[in-house]
């Protein structure tokens, strides 16, 4: 019967009657416009048929192209795609798999006309939402098609390109009809994303390549509309965006493996515009799982040549600058511990020269100019991650970074030998210029949280070290936390200035937490300033340092006492150049003078006290004349001008610590405490601190005043403090707490064991002093009286002096009223 069909035409179906009816004689007079209508309407009246129109259609294409009758191919096509867009309904699933199937072929095709034809049918498909869905249809066909399509290197650079675009064409095609389709195969699956994304990077990949070899960028812009580029990075943009939670791990790992097959981090331009596309396309709660990537891909690395991991590095940098507020996740000290770890890696990579730990022939070589810009990209990138946190996190930050800085001390051991010194020595570097970028612009308006004990104790033990280097940036680091209103920049330079009032200084009352902080930290301080002071290894940016550290102190955090404390500390630190028993040379003695004169000037001018200023003024200008050499004009200067003659200079050049506290007292400050010199104390921190000599570093001959003060009298010389002397005292402790302790064993069992009588006629009434301590008993002797304060009466309200009540330590009670 078929074949009685096939010959007579007047009994062949009616579809295939009208299917034939679209093809003219002459395939060049197109598609027959009428019977096309009609064939429309056909099938729009009897859907059921559509499934068939489909079939017989496929067949005719399969037997055209076949034959090479390319022109009939396209009418067939033509049919199909009008077909496609005007029937809508439950049928069109069966019709989907003919069309499919003839898309496929012209894909399978060697012609790229073909190829082409069938890519835009499949993107005109691709458009249309259907309203049924398919459990049975496959893509995997077309990934692998059209990414192949992606990568065409056709003989002819125009047949290339518009190959590659309809391969790019044909992609977003696939990814439009199954992102959204929860039924449809799971575009997102590894096998599939291993495909589209590295095709679309091929793309840009080439783009780049094929800019940089341009002569004439007038041409690019003319074709900029038709490059594959464009549509490469429109076609990843519009697959990143649609990517959902779940969704990104698959989505990033093949960039990552592309550019590791292509050795794409090293020039690291590449590297970073992918990930601006990635950082820019995602959406913004998904941007710390990209970052969690990458430092994972950064840890899989760890062992690759230093240019590679710094390209890396380069683009976590990069993305953490886009990333949202907040965005590094919910892990972030991890990715500070990721970073950490792999700046300790570069620093044992370039002292042993292996990354197995040890150099042995065969290994591969490490360039040491490498390894130190992979550091200094690490430390960029810790301070890009920090500028995106909260202060709360980069508060968390500070610490942790700090925990990590190796210091000896009572809880952390140091390497011992020269190789554990150099590695000691780069990590305190490393780790403190990257805490160092996370403090820079940090904002806080509470110190006692900005800097907790915990943190600062750690700081200015570091700040103790021998290195002048490291000792640097300790000031520095200190100096980014104090500046809060950005008054730094103008104390850059060392100078007598006259007139501050040209610096504008922004200037706020001391708060009441500034108050609180300055209570609790200030001495150890004051103290770290006036030890840095007595270093020969200081240098013009040491003294710098300490100068704008002083200043901001008293702009940031001073009120009346915090003031005469730092006038004490510098009438101090110009003592350490007069007296110079720790043998400075005559930089570091002329340096220390004019830091002084520098400071007083200014802050003779924020007191706005007159004959203070005058006194300062007078000395300022009697340097001038007799001393030159003493200012900072003449010291911190390219060539300083310098005095072999610093120990016959005459008390007139010299800021005299009576005449300061007589001025500044008869304004309200503290005259007493302003008259007792400043001493710093010996502490366990000095003794941990691995200096050559602790004991030089601090004079342990505690004087009431000034040894070699301008307006000294001679006194009989303080007991000179040795280790025979400590040893003996410690000692000596020991067993007066020893024999406390047995008076006390024995006053307990007294009230355990003996008759009442022989309590109470052992126990006197208790003197009616002690019930109120406040009131002196008049028969207790001067000597039980409570010492004045060894840094002068400290006032309640300035100008007046606090009363104060006697110790309880000190009052005498009855044996059996204590135990």
């Amino acid at each position: 019967l078929a074949g009685v069909c096939g010959c007579c035409g007047a009994l062949r179906p009616r579809y295939k009657r009208l299917v034939d009816n679209i093809f003219p004689e002459d395939p060049e007079d197109g598609l027959v416009k009428t019977n096309m209508e009609k064939l429309t309407f056909y099938a729009l009246s009897a859907p059921e048929k559509l499934d068939r129109i489909g079939a017989y259609l496929s067949e005719r294409l399969i037997r055209d192209v076949s034959r090479h009758r390319y022109g009939y191919v396209c009418i067939a096509m033509e049919a199909l795609d009008q077909l496609l867009m005007a029937c809508h309904c439950q049928s069109i699933n069966l019709f989907v798999e003919s069309f499919l199937k003839m898309v496929a072929k012209l894909l399978e095709s060697e012609k790229p006309n073909l190829q082409i034809l069938g890519t835009n049918s499949f993107v005109k498909f691709a458009n249309i939402e259907e309203d049924t869905p398919s459990y049975h249809r496959s893509y995997d066909f077309f990934v692998s098609r059209f990414s192949e399509m992606c990568h065409s290197s056709h003989d002819d650079p125009d047949v290339r390109t518009k190959i590659r675009m309809s391969g790019i064409k044909g992609l977003q095609g696939v990814v439009r009809k199954t992102v959204n389709d929860e039924l449809q195969a799971n575009i997102w699956d590894p096998q599939h994303m291993d495909k589209i994304v590295p095709s679309l990077l091929f793309n840009l990949q080439h783009a780049e390549e094929a800019e940089s070899r341009s002569p004439s960028p007038l041409q690019a812009t003319e074709k900029e509309k038709e490059s594959p580029a464009e549509l490469a990075e429109r076609c990843l943009r519009e697959l990143l965006g649609r990517a959902a939670y779940g969704n990104i791990k698959n989505a990033i790992k093949p960039v990552l493996i592309h550019l590791d097959n292509h050795s794409l981090w090293e020039p690291k331009t590449f590297a970073i515009r992918c990930f601006k596309i990635i950082m820019y396309s995602i959406q913004p709660q998904h941007s710390h799982l990209v970052i969690q990537q990458l430092l994972g891909h950064l840890d899989a690395n760890s062992k690759s040549a230093a240019t590679v991991r710094a390209g890396i590095v380069e683009v976590l940098s990069e993305a953490a600058v886009i990333a949202a507020s907040g965005s590094v996740g919910p892990t972030v000290l991890e990715v500070f511990n990721t970073l950490l770890r792999q700046l300790r890696l570069s620093i044992d990579y370039a002292l042993t020269g292996s990354y197995d730990g040890a150099s042995s022939v065969g290994t591969k070589i490490i360039k040491e100019h490498e390894e130190r810009m992979f550091q200094e990209a690490v430390i960029k990138t810790i301070g890009s991650f920090a500028s995106t946190l909260p202060t709360y996190q980069r508060s968390e930050v500070m610490l942790f970074i700090m925990s990590k800085v190796p210091l000896p001390s009572l809880h952390q051991a140091v390497e011992a030998g020269k190789a554990g010194e150099n590695r000691n020595r780069l990590t305190q570097i490393m780790l403190l210029k990257s805490l160092l970028q996370v403090s820079l612009g940090f904002q806080c308006s509470n110190m006692l949280t900005a800097l907790p004990s915990s943190f600062l104790d750690r700081l200015l033990s570091a700040a103790l070290m021998e290195d002048a280097e490291i000792r640097l940036f300790v000031l520095e680091i200190l100096i980014s936390f104090i500046d809060r209103h950005g008054n730094r920049h103008k104390f850059s330079a060392i100078s007598t200035i006259s007139d501050i009032s040209v610096l504008k200084l922004k200037v706020d009352k001391c708060s009441r937490q500034d108050t609180v902080f300055m209570k609790k930290h200030a001495q150890q301080l004051y103290r770290h300033i006036y030890l840095t002071c007595k270093e020969e290894s200081n240098v013009q940016a040491h003294y710098e340092a300490l100068y704008s550290m002083l200043v901001l102190i008293s702009i940031e955090l001073a009120n009346e006492e915090v003031v005469v404390d730092l006038i004490r500390l510098v009438l101090a630190v110009q003592e350490i150049a007069q007296i110079n028993e720790d043998n400075l040379p005559a930089y570091n003695r002329c340096a220390l003078y004019a830091l002084g004169a520098a400071y007083l000037n200014l802050i003779s001018q924020l007191t706005t006290v007159p004959t203070f200023c005058q006194h300062i003024h007078e000395v300022i200008q009697m340097r001038q004349k007799e001393a030159p050499y003493l200012l900072p004009e003449d010291v911190f200067v390219e060539r300083p001008r310098l005095s072999r003659s610093l120990d016959r200079l005459g008390p007139e050049v010299f800021f005299r610590q009576s005449k300061i506290s007589e001025v500044l007292g008869g304004s309200g400050y503290n005259s007493d405490r302003l008259s007792t010199p400043y001493v710093p104390q010996l502490t366990d921190e000095d003794r941990l601190s691995k200096r050559k000599s602790i004991g030089e570093t601090i004079s342990l001959q505690v004087e009431v005043e000034s040894r070699n003060s301008p307006e000294r009298e001679e006194r009989a010389p303080a007991e000179e403090i040795t280790y025979e002397t400590l040893k003996k005292a410690i000692a000596d402790s020991v067993a007066v707490e020893e024999q406390e302790r047995e008076r006390r064993r024995q006053v307990v069992e007294k009230f355990q064991k003996a008759p009442f009588e022989e309590i109470a006629a052992h126990c006197a009434p208790c003197p009616r002093w002690v019930l109120h301590p406040r009131k002196t008993p008049p028969s207790l002797p001067a000597a039980s009286r409570p010492p004045p304060s060894p840094s002068g009466t400290i006032t309640a309200a300035y100008g007046q002096p606090q009363n104060h009540s006697i110790p309880v330590y000190e009052m005498k009670f009855p044996d059996l009223c204590v135990y």
